[in-house]
């Protein structure tokens, strides 16, 4: 992307000239668009419209500033949803730019950080899991990688899953042999590993293969998963008839595996897109709700696919939705060069300009009408009709839950957001907290906390005390980011609290909540039965009487299985906790000893329990580690320092 797309220049256009309009009466509305629209520049930009205390009511785009507001104005050619807008619209925001494509990033960027009420938002929106060949190593690691690209090395993806990450690893183990393992555990191999026996390893680590053929590997592992993979399938059958010309057997045997394991893959997709780099998107809408199902297509294989349910309006057309969509979507992505839709954009031409100039090289976007690529198309489609029933299934009998949750707790309306409270700790070690967050749709799991307990004046495995110190954080943070807008704040207002417990644990909550100015929350602490029978479970509630429900109550597993995901996300968080601790390397603790210095020493010596059996002479001799620090690093193994 040009850094002008990236930082394009931006402009607030704000009245002048205009006379001050009384305090006592207002522009709204129509009146207040109309002048913000005699004001707007014939210029491309981006508008914002925003509503009371400065929510962020809508985000659009315009070729013409001046013409797109205006048009708000005239109120005759707009469907309820957008007067509905209009009328609530306190305040406007114009942001000019050089080009009606950059107009279009900024758009996609401003709707994805600001959630505007009556934008089509694209919700559910993952980090996807990507192959990493990592280049910061003599003998490059294959992985699986999620996150930011910080590491040094090539990235392949996106996957739509944790299963098309591992299926494609495992093939790719079989066909090129490069390692899995850290850089620590290489560095002190002294012998091959298991991998290395079953044939998944080519062991660079004991110089079974030596760095320049392990390298070979690697730059062929990468033309595959560049969609080479005829090129490379046939490079190696013809090593594999040459080995068997000259009787090497062995190594033929060996070819002929790598080749079938590569086949596999290349025939594993149902269609052929003839290697194409290609994201397929297919949407279907119905009754105000939506479902977008992508698929991705590298390397002539099927990645993956995902449904996606953006929220939308019942106005909304299949075309809206798409460039909505794709604009969100491609945001914090690579752009593949080809992208298939099910329906036509409504700018079709400007979304290719904004995609090319991000991707930095041509984009297509198509709608295919026959062939192969249609059938794709089609199948995605018949997928997103399917996947969206079944979601509408799903959300009517969520909301029956819902519903019964309300008329079991005396709430006053359903609850859309639902957050449940359990701890976890060992002896009173490792001590955590955990928040799970529930709503119409199901589990939020993006919306999961976690809480390390810091409270360290509190008795050990004081559970009162523990989740007395969750709740004062967490609704600290509440109050801190009410006056913040919408689209800032991480954390939202529940409209009910569960709390892993009986009447300690809700009165430890409650004296928190009081101390805050938060007692209109409504909390309930769901103490497990005798024996810790489910079924059995009782409620309390400040003011009431505890109280159990029916055994067979669809509304009591509901809550059931809030309690228990709970349980499952603190004592997980508890176990990553002890895992950590456990796996600590000695040298983490030594002041002056960072990330670099650290893979040096542990290069050069293989674990942290031979780094402490080093002698000052011999630490010395490893690059960037001085006299001073070789002898604070025996001192500190020996009990001297």
């Amino acid at each position: 992307m040009t850094p002008e797309a990236e930082n394009p220049e931006i402009i607030i256009e704000t009245p002048q000239g205009f006379p001050e309009t009384p305090a006592e009466a207002p522009l709204i509305g129509s009146a207040l668009i109309r002048r913000e629209a005699a004001l707007a520049p014939d210029k491309p930009g981006v508008y914002r419209m925003l509503g009371v205390d400065g929510e962020v009511l809508y985000v659009g785009k315009a070729k013409s500033l001046k013409k797109r507001v205006l048009q708000y104005a005239q109120g005759r050619f707009h469907t309820q949803r957008i007067a509905r807008m209009v009328a609530l619209t306190r305040e406007m925001v114009l942001l000019r730019t050089d080009t009606e494509g950059e107009a279009l990033l900024l758009e996609a960027r401003l709707i994805k950080a600001l959630k505007p009420r009556y934008n089509v938002l694209l919700r559910d929106d993952k980090m996807f899991a990507e192959i990493l060949v990592r280049k910061d190593h003599e003998a490059p690691q294959i992985t699986k990688h999620r996150g930011a690209h910080s590491i040094p090395g090539d990235y392949y993806g996106p996957f739509a899953s944790t299963q098309a990450v591992n299926r494609t690893l495992d093939t790719l183990q079989k066909a090129f042999l490069l390692r899995t393992c850290t850089d620590s555990v290489y560095a002190s191999r002294t012998r091959p590993c298991m991998l290395h026996q079953i044939k998944r390893c080519s062991a660079p680590c004991t110089g079974v293969i030596s760095l320049a053929d392990y390298s070979d590997l690697a730059r062929q592992a990468h033309d595959f998963l560049k969609g080479k993979s005829r090129s490379v399938i046939e490079r190696l059958s013809k090593e594999m008839m040459q080995a068997s010309d000259d009787m090497d057997f062995e190594r033929a045997a060996h070819l002929r595996d790598r080749v079938r394991a590569l086949n596999h893959v290349s025939m594993s997709s149902s269609v052929d897109l003839r290697e194409e780099e290609a994201d397929v998107f297919a949407v279907f809408n119905e009754g105000g709700s939506a479902c977008v199902q992508s698929v991705f297509y590298r390397a002539g294989q099927n990645w993956g696919d995902r449904a996606y349910f953006p929220r939308v309006d019942q106005e909304d057309d299949a075309g809206a939705i798409l460039d909505a969509f794709l604009g969100q979507f491609y945001q914090d992505r690579p752009v593949p060069r080809l992208i298939l839709v099910s329906h036509d954009l409504h700018e079709p031409e400007l979304m290719m300009e904004a995609l090319s100039l991000k991707a930095e090289r041509k984009v297509q976007v198509l709608r295919p009408q026959r062939g192969d690529k249609c059938e794709v198309v089609q199948h995605a489609l018949n997928n997103a009709r399917a996947a969206l029933g079944r979601r509408l299934a799903e959300s009517g009998a969520q909301s029956k839950l819902l519903q019964g949750v309300c008329e079991a707790f005396g709430l006053e309306a359903p609850p859309v957001r639902i957050e449940v409270y359990d701890n976890s700790h060992l002896g009173g070690t490792h001590a955590v907290g955990g928040m799970v967050v529930a709503g119409p749709e199901g589990f939020l799991k993006g919306q999961y906390r976690k809480f390390t307990i810091r409270d360290l004046d509190s008795k050990p495995g004081d559970d009162y005390a523990m989740m007395a110190e969750v709740f004062r954080r967490r609704f600290m943070r509440l109050i801190k980011e009410k006056d913040l807008p919408e689209g800032e704040k991480n954390f939202g207002r529940p409209d009910l609290v569960l709390v892993d417990g009986g009447q300690g644990q809700l009165d430890a909550v409650l004296a928190v909540m009081k101390d805050l100015g938060l007692e209109d929350i409504p909390i309930v602490g769901v103490a497990k039965g005798p024996d810790r029978d489910a079924g059995m479970e009782r409620f309390f509630m400040p003011g009431r009487l505890p109280f159990m429900m029916e055994p067979k109550s669809p509304v009591l597993y509901y809550l059931q299985r809030l309690r228990d995901e709970a349980h499952r996300y603190a004592i997980g968080a508890n176990r990553q906790k002890r895992d950590a601790a456990i796996t600590k390397n000695p040298l983490d603790e030594i002041e002056g000893i960072g990330p670099r210095k650290k893979r040096a020493l542990l290069a050069a010596f293989g674990s942290g329990r031979e780094v402490g059996r080093a002698t000052v002479d011999e630490l010395m001799k490893i690059e960037g580690i001085s006299a001073a620090l070789a002898q604070k690093i025996h001192d500190f193994f020996h009990g001297e320092g």
